[in-house]
């Protein structure tokens, strides 16, 4: 497990360096990117550019750029006369706020938006996919499948905007999604978000029943399974404890990537619902062509991906007797 464990640390770590490079490259030096005409303005001159790029250290050898960029993250670096303490991941050329500060401030918002709808599309999604395997046929099966297909159909860019004016702007039962620190208001904390979790758990349950299904269907009819209820164990011991225990390896790496990716950023339901999170902070950073923030939120994400990946990796040996780390 240790060993495991290692080298997976050690691949993610290769991974997250060239991922860095990619992103340093497609940012700073490719063609058409003036670094230091975007963190100047568009009314600096000529002179003032070059002092900036000085200043940045953007007229290095492009190699000294990213070494210092990678000193920056784990040691910290000097950007001009100011110091950025590790993990400096630079200053936003819209603000010119530390960008990791201004990262911190946006998490909350994701966290709560990617947790909240994570407990519900995973609690409806995999209830309705139990059910159509159980009630295979049957007008139970009928109904989830139904919903699988309408759901999975659906965009969040056409959802969001419909829930808003159905129970928003239309009917007025809902007020318009809202962030509230948990720790402030709980009720309203829930009530702000309950509509983007909502849109991202239709989208979302679709895609689990329908894999619940399918891996509940194919465990209930393997071998084991059969020896099980020959040895007399009730519906219930060979449904939960055995059959939906094989069902839950593909349910986890599926949960696992769903949550890295909205922790990376749901921009676009951050942007439809205005939410203040990282994925809205993504789409203005494109906006602004602020780069440091761009690059920071592109290296969120990919880390986000990576740990999901090991910890669910880690996860298989507990879900499933049968995989084995080594």
């Amino acid at each position: 497990m240790l060993a495991f464990l290692v080298r997976r640390l050690l691949g993610g770590i290769v991974i997250l360096l060239v991922i860095c490079a990619g992103t340093f490259a497609l940012f700073y030096i490719a063609p058409g990117s003036n670094v230091a005409r975007l963190a100047c303005g568009k009314t600096c001159t000529p002179e003032l550019v070059a002092a900036v790029a000085h200043q940045m250290g953007v007229d290095q050898p492009v190699w000294q750029q990213f070494l210092d960029y990678l000193t920056g993250i784990f040691a910290g670096r000097t950007i001009g006369d100011t110091d950025c303490a590790a993990p400096c991941l630079g200053y936003s050329f819209h603000n010119h706020r530390p960008v990791l500060d201004t990262i911190i401030d946006r998490i909350p918002v994701t966290f709560s938006l990617t947790i909240g709808a994570a407990v519900i599309f995973l609690i409806v999604g995999v209830g309705l996919g139990l059910l159509a395997a159980l009630r295979r046929g049957k007008l139970a099966d009928k109904i989830a499948k139904g919903f699988a297909v309408l759901g999975g159909a659906q965009q969040i860019f056409v959802l969001g905007p419909f829930l808003l004016f159905l129970f928003v702007y239309s009917t007025r039962i809902m007020n318009v999604p809202s962030y509230t620190p948990l720790l402030t208001d709980p009720v309203r904390w829930a009530t702000g978000l309950v509509l983007p979790w909502v849109c991202l758990a239709i989208i979302s349950a679709a895609y689990y029943a329908r894999l619940t299904r399918s891996s509940m269907v194919e465990v209930l009819n393997e071998d084991y399974i059969r020896t099980v209820r020959a040895k007399g164990m009730g519906p219930a011991n060979v449904y939960l404890k055995h059959a939906f225990r094989g069902t839950m390896s593909p349910i986890a790496t599926l949960l696992g990537l769903d949550i890295a990716v909205l922790l990376g950023g749901a921009i676009i339901t951050e942007t439809v619902f205005n939410l203040p999170g990282i994925g809205q902070l993504a789409a203005n950073s494109i906006q602004d062509s602020d780069l440091p923030v761009m690059m920071a939120v592109v290296l969120l994400a990919a880390t986000a991906i990576v740990v999901a990946n090991i910890v669910v990796d880690l996860i298989y040996a507990f879900i499933d007797p049968r995989v084995r780390l080594r």
